[in-house]
């Protein structure tokens, strides 16, 4: 049986599920989320604590258990304490500025770039002297921030030789040394 799926979820205080027709709503104190689940799995709700079930042991079913499991404890925890991402900044120039929903970043291109973002995204950049630019970014929904997260990285990615690009805080960057010269 899956070990993560079978390990029952804790509702906190402040926090209502609801489940009906394959559907999954959280409530709670930093938002609404919804999540539509597959009718071979039931999920069940015993006082403050949610079980999710399948009906067999057969491998697809074993997999959509630990998942669906996985998707409700996560919107569990986004509705009641949130999530936060910080990136990093590195490179010389680079600069990040946020008005409203919109993103302003500054990466060494000719152009700056825009990126407007979710409205369930709220975003923060800060800027110390003597340290690099941050990106804070919180949400209620972990899938939508690792995805807005994902799309920053992508614009200027880490690169192996100076670590200059756009980094998570506390990423480890493998380092990669530059040319050597060949001794013949």
């Amino acid at each position: 049986m899956s070990r993560i799926g079978k390990a029952p979820i804790e509702i906190p205080a402040g926090v209502t599920v609801q489940v009906k027709d394959n559907v999954v709503t959280v409530k709670g104190p930093k938002g609404e989320l919804t999540q539509e689940i597959n009718p071979v799995i039931t999920v069940e709700q015993e006082g403050n604590h949610i079980e999710v079930k399948r009906p067999n042991d057969e491998r697809q079913n074993r997999a959509m258990h630990g998942l669906y499991r996985a998707l409700i404890h996560n919107m569990v925890v986004g509705v009641s304490e949130g999530y936060k991402k910080e990136m990093e900044l590195v490179g010389v120039g680079y600069r990040a500025t946020s008005n409203g929903q919109v993103l302003e970043l500054s990466l060494g291109f000719s152009h700056a770039i825009y990126i407007k973002l979710p409205k369930e995204v709220k975003v923060e950049a800060k800027t110390e002297r003597n340290k690099n630019p941050l990106i804070i970014l919180e949400s209620s929904d972990k899938q939508l921030l690792g995805q807005v997260c994902a799309k920053i990285r992508s614009l200027r990615k880490p690169e192996p030789y100076k670590g200059k690009g756009i980094k998570f805080v506390g990423e480890v960057i493998r380092r990669k040394s530059g040319k050597s010269a060949n001794a013949k």
